[in-house]
């Protein structure tokens, strides 16, 4: 069984929700995961902070190393990318899943807040893999991931929430560019994308609280999937807008989507940015599209 031991992780957004998530997946094999993120006090609105992360991390099985970085700023992550080096010999996979959401219509949209999700979000994931490269050039069936959607330019997936959805969308621009730019050098860039909600602080917070936790899955979904992506061969699996279903049913061969599900008696909401053509595995029912905001 193909498996991440002794792998280095470095993953934005790693102290809740999908990242960490991706994060304790990983480390159940026994890899190395830097907690790249923002909150290392508790926050009464948000769970988790870098340091109750590597706890959990570390109960799974991995070595972690607590990072507080805010990734908008250059020196912060050179020196994040500095100290996962120092501490584990390099970097194997890059995981930007850090992201900032607002999804609000252009007149109710400030600048600062525009600024924000084009400063995590797009540019983000720019330095974040930009910073990671010169170690991932000698590591060994290197991966980019990003946690970002297929680029399905329909008008609903922008329409009420424009600067959101074209930093979210800049993200997806990352992989597409860097797939085909750093194939020579063998390095996996892939875009993974749930196909529902998902329960994390995000969804509770803005998109509809407890009813639309219920109506969500769980991040291990995304988790498993992203496991999966880092053990196909860098080489050749490139340049991929993944759906987490339907990737872990067609190369993963799994058929039970049940034990991901928050709460079985309710539909499941699908998430932004599915385009219609993308079916689930057998079995998966979704509710129809209709506007999270």
């Amino acid at each position: 069984m193909a498996s991440l031991k002794g792998k280095t992780l470095f993953v934005t957004g790693a102290s809740r929700g999908i990242g960490l998530a991706i994060a304790k997946r990983a480390a159940r094999d026994g890899a190395n995961i830097a907690i790249v993120a923002k909150t290392s006090d508790p926050n009464p609105k948000l769970e988790g902070t870098i340091h109750t992360a590597a706890k959990e991390i570390e109960d799974s099985g991995g070595k972690a190393l607590a990072i507080a970085c805010d990734i908008r700023h250059e020196d912060e992550v050179q020196r994040a990318v500095e100290q996962t080096v120092s501490a584990f010999g390099g970097i194997d996979i890059c995981v930007n899943n850090a992201s900032a959401i607002s999804l609000t219509p252009i007149d109710k949209t400030d600048i600062k807040r525009f600024d924000l999700m084009f400063g995590v979000n797009t540019r983000g994931t720019f330095l974040v893999s930009q910073a990671c490269l010169p170690h991932l050039r000698k590591a060994k069936n290197p991966h980019i991931l990003t946690l970002s959607p297929p680029l399905d330019m329909k008008a609903q997936w922008f329409s009420g929430h424009v600067a959101y959805s074209i930093a979210k969308y800049g993200m997806s621009l990352c992989v597409l560019g860097l797939a085909d730019e750093l194939k020579s050098d063998g390095i996996a860039v892939n875009a993974l994308w749930p196909r529902t909600a998902i329960a994390t602080a995000a969804v509770r917070n803005i998109l509809g609280g407890d009813k639309m936790m219920r109506m969500s899955r769980s991040p291990e979904i995304v988790a498993d999937a992203a496991h999966l992506v880092f053990l196909q061969p860098a080489k050749s699996f490139t340049g991929n807008f993944l759906i987490d279903d339907t990737f872990l049913h067609s190369v993963g061969g799994v058929t039970d989507f049940e034990k991901y599900r928050v709460d079985p008696s309710v539909p499941l909401v699908p998430d932004f940015f599915v385009p219609a053509d993308s079916r689930p595995p057998p079995g998966v029912t979704v509710a129809p599209y209709s506007n999270l905001s």
